[in-house]
């Protein structure tokens, strides 16, 4: 008897311990593209993922800090908190599955279970990473605010797509070279090797949601680019500021045309 997609979403999204979950999420993906799951939403998703009880969740003023230079304190926290980035980027590429598929069509499914399923490896990768330097995911608090992107947008795909992938995702693009040059410098070829990696997939997850956002642009006729500047202007409070990676960005089809007038 063969499942909907929805109810192998919504139960990826219900397991709690990581390494279960990078297991689950890689299936679902798998058996969607194989054809073993129904274009079918019979179930809704849940309002939170499951998560682990550790780490512990902080608001961003509270969380410690890093610490400078290369310190293995500070090794562990950056590896720490890449971690967990991509474990809560686990849950919304499969949230922006299972809630908005029914409304954006199975290409939207397949692209984000893909995005989901690359999120995972790179959970895999870098918990790996931390293993390797002596710690392991949990050892340290987290930044606890990285769901509320998805809270604040669950009613509204373009919300959604506007937010997450063209503003978090982005920044991540803006950010990622930065330190993966800091990590190189440390002699740290192995860490490079795996943000080279992180920061080519994060390219193609960006444009995987500018294009599905401007498809549903063109649905309620508006344009992209100032439908985008309302959108987020109305649901993200953070603000959208320099240095850009604007080759990174327009790589992945997200022209200046879109945040240079939100830029602060």
């Amino acid at each position: 008897m063969s499942r909907s997609v929805a109810f192998a979403i919504r139960s990826a999204l219900l397991t709690a311990n990581p390494r279960e979950k990078v297991f689950a999420t890689r299936e679902v993906a798998r058996s969607w593209r194989l054809g073993r799951l129904d274009y079918a939403f019979d179930v809704a998703m849940p309002d939170r993922p499951a998560w682990p009880e550790v780490p512990e969740l902080l608001p961003p003023n509270r969380m410690p800090k890093r610490g400078k230079g290369g310190s293995e304190r500070a090794r562990i926290a950056l590896w720490h908190a890449l971690c967990h980035i991509e474990f809560v980027a686990i849950d919304l590429a499969l949230d922006m599955a299972g809630r908005f598929g029914a409304e954006m069509g199975e290409g939207f499914v397949s692209d984000f279970l893909s995005v989901a399923a690359d999120e995972a490896m790179h959970f895999a990768l870098l918990e790996r990473k931390l293993h390797s330097l002596g710690s392991f995911y949990g050892a340290l608090p987290a930044h606890g605010g990285l769901w509320e992107a998805a809270e604040k947008t669950r009613h509204d795909v373009g919300a959604r797509l506007a937010v997450v992938p063209m503003v978090l995702e982005a920044r991540g693009l803006d950010v990622t070279p930065a330190t993966l040059e800091r990590v190189r410098a440390q002699g740290d070829e192995g860490g490079a090797r795996i943000l080279e990696r992180i920061l080519a997939d994060e390219i193609r997850h960006v444009s995987t949601g500018t294009k599905h956002f401007t498809a549903w642009s063109a649905r309620v006729a508006k344009s992209p680019e100032i439908l985008w500047r309302e959108l987020v202007t109305t649901h993200f409070t953070g603000a959208i500021k320099p240095p850009f990676n604007d080759s990174a960005r327009s790589a992945a089809g997200l022209s200046l045309s879109y945040y240079g007038a939100l830029a602060t």
